[in-house]
C-alpha cells in the first residue's frame, strides 16, 4: 500500500505556517558550515557569521554568574552540604538556592510543579512586577511557560475559533505571530509600522485596518504590540502606549504585549514602560481591559535561550475564562523547572548589599553597553552603504535596514523565482558567510525590501562583518547597476 502521509495529506495549516528566522537562508548557512569544516579552502571565508537570530550565548555571550550559581546549586542540592561549596559559590547564591529549594515540591528540579509554575517563584515574579510598575501584581495571574513562545501559542489557541477571527499584528513582525495565527487557523490582520518616523505605531493605522477587517467579515479579537520592537528595534513613547491602551479599551480587544526586550533599551531619551503600568496609570483596572504581558529569559542581558524560561501575566479575564487558560497550561503539565527558576532570578536579581551585587552589575552593564556600541556601529555602517537606509536601534537586538535594490537585481531574482531581498541575502551568504534574514520573512510594505541583522556577534567580530558587508555590497551594486 502506498504511504498515506504526503504533503498533500498533512494539515494545510502546517504548510501555511512559515518561520523565516530559521528558514531557507539558515539551512543554506548550516550546509556551508559543514562544507567549510570538510574543505576550508573551498570558500573565501573561514567561518559563518550568524546574524539571523536572537541567540546571544551561541555567539559567545557569557551567562550571568549569579544566575548560573543558583541553578547549579538547585540542580544538585547535595553540594550545599559540602564544605568546598562556601569557597566556590557566593554566599547570596547559596542562600537564594536554599530558599528556592524550600519552595519546590520534594526539593527536586526533576519533579513536576503546579501547572502555572511553582507558587514561591510566582510570588517572587509578582513582587518584582509590582516593584517595577508601582501597581499591584497577583501571583495567580502568572503562568510560567517554556519561553514566551508557548504563552503566545496558548493565547492564540484561546482566542482563535476560525478563520473569521483576526489578530491585529505589526508589519514587520516577529514571525512567531504569523506562524502561530496560521497554525491555529486564524487571520492575521496587518498594521504597518511607519518606517519614516522610526517605525512609529500610529493609532490611525490600527483603526483603518480594524475597519477594513470588519468590512471583510473578520472579527478582530486582539492586538499584538512588540515593545521594544522585533525586528525593528524601536521603543514606544509612553503617550503612544496610552493611545494604544485607549484603542484596545474602546474596541474591546485583548492587548497582547510582547515585552521580552524590556531590558534592551540603548538610548537615554527612551525608557521601557510596561503596558500594564501604562493602563493602571490611566486609571484602568482589570475590569476595563484584557491584557496579557509576555516575558522571557532568552533576551535582555541574560540571553538564556536554551533554558526555555518565561511567563505571561494574564489580567482582566473572568474566573470562568481563567479556568480554561489553566486547563491549557495543565495539558502541558508544567514548564521546565530550570526555566522557572531563571525567570524568578531575572525578575529578582541581586540587590544593593548582596555579596554578588557588584559583580552582577558589572556583568549586566558590560553586556548592555557592548550591545549599544554594536548597534551604533552597525547602524552607521548600513547608512554609509549605497541605497541602504537604517533607522536607529533604540532597543531589542536587531536592525532592519531598507535596501533600494537596482531593477537588474530584482529582475535577476525574478528569473530564479526568488524574492529580491532573499536573493540579496543568499548572495551575501555565499560570498561572505554573513547570515541575514530577508525582510520578506517578517512582512514589509509591498514594493520595499529589507533584511534583519542582529547586533549579537562578539564585539571584536563586528569590524570584520562591516568590512565583508561593505566590500560585498559595492560589488553587488556594481554588478547590477543600470
Amino acid at each position: 500500500m502506498a504511504p498515506q502521509v504526503t504533503v498533500d495529506s498533512i494539515n494545510p495549516k502546517v504548510i501555511e505556517c512559515q518561520y523565516a528566522v530559521r528558514g531557507e537562508i539558515v539551512i543554506l548557512a548550516q550546509k556551508l558550515q559543514q562544507e567549510i569544516q570538510a574543505k576550508p579552502e573551498a570558500y573565501p571565508f573561514q567561518e559563518i557569521l550568524y546574524c539571523n537570530i536572537g541567540n546571544p550565548q551561541s555567539l559567545g555571550q557569557k551567562s550571568i554568574t549569579f544566575f548560573r550559581e543558583v541553578l547549579a546549586l538547585c540542580d544538585h542540592p547535595a553540594i550545599l552540604a559540602k564544605s568546598e561549596t562556601q569557597a566556590l559559590f557566593s554566599a547570596d547564591s547559596i542562600e537564594r538556592a536554599r530558599k528556592i529549594l524550600d519552595q519546590i515540591p520534594g526539593r527536586a528540579t526533576g519533579a513536576y510543579s503546579h501547572s502555572q509554575g511553582i507558587k514561591g517563584l510566582r510570588d517572587t515574579i509578582a513582587a518584582a512586577i509590582e516593584a517595577r510598575d508601582g501597581f499591584p501584581a497577583d501571583p495567580n495571574d502568572i503562568f510560567m511557560t517554556d519561553g514566551a513562545s508557548p504563552a503566545v501559542h496558548m493565547m492564540m489557541q484561546l482566542l482563535i475559533r476560525s478563520e473569521k477571527d483576526g489578530i491585529l499584528c505589526p508589519i514587520p513582525q516577529y514571525p512567531l505571530y504569523s506562524a502561530s495565527i496560521a497554525l491555529h487557523g486564524g487571520t492575521l490582520v496587518p498594521y504597518y509600522l511607519d518606517e519614516a518616523t522610526g517605525w512609529g505605531l500610529e493609532v490611525s493605522e490600527l483603526k483603518k485596518q480594524l475597519q477594513e477587517a470588519k468590512s471583510n467579515g473578520i472579527t478582530v479579537r486582539a492586538l499584538v504590540v512588540i515593545n521594544p520592537g522585533n525586528p525593528t528595534g524601536q521603543v514606544l513613547a509612553e503617550e503612544n502606549q496610552k493611545a494604544i491602551v485607549e484603542f484596545c479599551k474602546e474596541e474591546g480587544l485583548v492587548l497582547l504585549a510582547d515585552e521580552v526586550y524590556q531590558e534592551n533599551v540603548y538610548v537615554p531619551e527612551k525608557k521601557f514602560h510596561s503596558f500594564k503600568k501604562v493602563a493602571r496609570s490611566m486609571g484602568y483596572s482589570e475590569k476595563d481591559i484584557h491584557l496579557v504581558s509576555f516575558q522571557s529569559v532568552s533576551k535582555g542581558y541574560y540571553g538564556e535561550c536554551g533554558k526555555r524560561g518565561g511567563y505571561m501575566e494574564v489580567t482582566g479575564f473572568g474566573a470562568d475564562v481563567r479556568e480554561h487558560i489553566y486547563k491549557l497550561a495543565s495539558v502541558n503539565l508544567c514548564s521546565n523547572i530550570t526555566g522557572q527558576i531563571l525567570a524568578s532570578l531575572v525578575m529578582s536579581p541581586p540587590k544593593v548589599g548582596d555579596k554578588s551585587y557588584e559583580s552582577y552589575i558589572a556583568e549586566r552593564d558590560g553586556i548592555l553597553s557592548s550591545l549599544a556600541r554594536r548597534a551604533k556601529t552597525l547602524e552607521d555602517a548600513f547608512n554609509k552603504l549605497e541605497g541602504i537606509t537604517c533607522n536607529k536601534a533604540e532597543g531589542a537586538m536587531y536592525l532592519f535596514p531598507r535596501i533600494n535594490l537596482p531593477k537588474k537585481a530584482i529582475k535577476a531574482a525574478e528569473e530564479v523565482k526568488t524574492a529580491p531581498d532573499l536573493f540579496y541575502c543568499r548572495c551575501l551568504l555565499n560570498e561572505t558567510g554573513i547570515v541575514f534574514v530577508p525582510g520578506s520573512g517578517f512582512g514589509q510594505v509591498p514594493g520595499t525590501w529589507h533584511f534583519r541583522c542582529t547586533i549579537l556577534p562578539q564585539e571584536e567580530k563586528i569590524p570584520a562583518i562591516v568590512t565583508r558587508l561593505t566590500d560585498f555590497h559595492k560589488r553587488f551594486m556594481d554588478e547590477f547597476r543600470e
